[in-house]
């Protein structure tokens, strides 16, 4: 009975090591001159040094920070083991909106998040270096930044996503920062337009996208979501779009992002 006890222990402390592991990092940015901390997910089958993986970004919402994610969804531990995936929980400051800001140049989060922190995950991990290979989404402010560099940057990222993002900024005139970001509304008008997701989608970039927008029903956003995906119709842009039952809190988003990773997951495997 010992016996079979040590074996089991043994076997458990073993799988237990093998477990996703959770680092944060810290990634300068030449473009602002500082450093931010950022959360790196490695699955097991990375920590072998054997194989090179695609990469999920998972920005954080309005007043969030790089530790969000992790702490508001362990489970996404499970999920990169699952899915084979690195994901990577950048900073994005208390309300940056993912812009290189016109209206301040301290603010450069495009250029960070889109350049700066894929080439240092690329450099310090084994990563396929594609962008075929490469994912952004998020929720809220970063489904909104998910959108906005996936589109910008396709250079960079083959697939895109947003959760209960902000995707029309006019929705948020005098809420969440938008307007020390981009300036007033009238001596700067063309900066809502011009960063918001929902024109930027306008053009749609000469390397296809794959991209998920995902809402919940009775999120204050749902409406902008739900124009949004109207738009792509329109405009005959492929994408997945769901809405379901839910608000504006992590309750959805715990569950959405499992579905965002599947969606990355099988876009990587016909990319291979």
């Amino acid at each position: 009975m010992i016996k079979i006890f040590s074996v089991a222990f043994c076997i458990f402390l073993f799988n237990a090591g093998r477990a996703a592991r959770v680092d944060t990092v810290s990634i300068y940015s030449n473009a602002m001159h500082k450093e931010m901390k950022c959360v790196v997910i490695s699955p097991t089958v990375l920590q072998e040094k054997t194989i090179s993986l695609p990469v999920v970004y998972l920005l954080h919402g309005w007043s969030g920070n790089y530790s969000n994610w992790i702490m508001k969804v362990p489970e996404l531990k499970k999920y990169a083991d699952e899915y084979k995936l690195l994901i990577v929980c950048p900073d994005g400051h208390y309300s940056s909106w993912y812009f290189d800001s016109p209206v301040d140049s301290t603010m450069r989060y495009e250029t960070y998040i889109g350049k700066e922190v894929p080439a240092y995950i690329d450099a310090h991990y084994l990563t396929i270096k594609d962008q075929k290979a490469r994912a952004i989404t998020g929720l809220s402010m970063g489904g909104h930044g998910g959108m906005f560099i996936g589109f910008r940057h396709a250079d960079e990222f083959g697939a895109c996503g947003s959760m209960s993002g902000g995707v029309d900024l006019n929705s948020s005139r005098n809420r969440f920062d938008v307007m020390k970001r981009i300036g007033d509304t009238i001596q700067y008008a063309n900066n809502w337009k011009n960063y918001s997701v929902i024109n930027v989608v306008e053009k749609y970039p000469k390397d296809s996208l794959a991209i998920i927008i995902d809402c919940g029903t009775e999120d204050f956003f749902y409406d902008i979501n739900h124009a949004l995906h109207e738009k792509m119709l329109r405009l005959k842009i492929p994408h997945d779009y769901i809405e379901r039952p839910g608000k504006h809190d992590w309750i959805y988003w715990a569950n959405a992002v499992k579905y965002q990773l599947l969606f990355f997951r099988n876009y990587f495997d016909r990319n291979k």
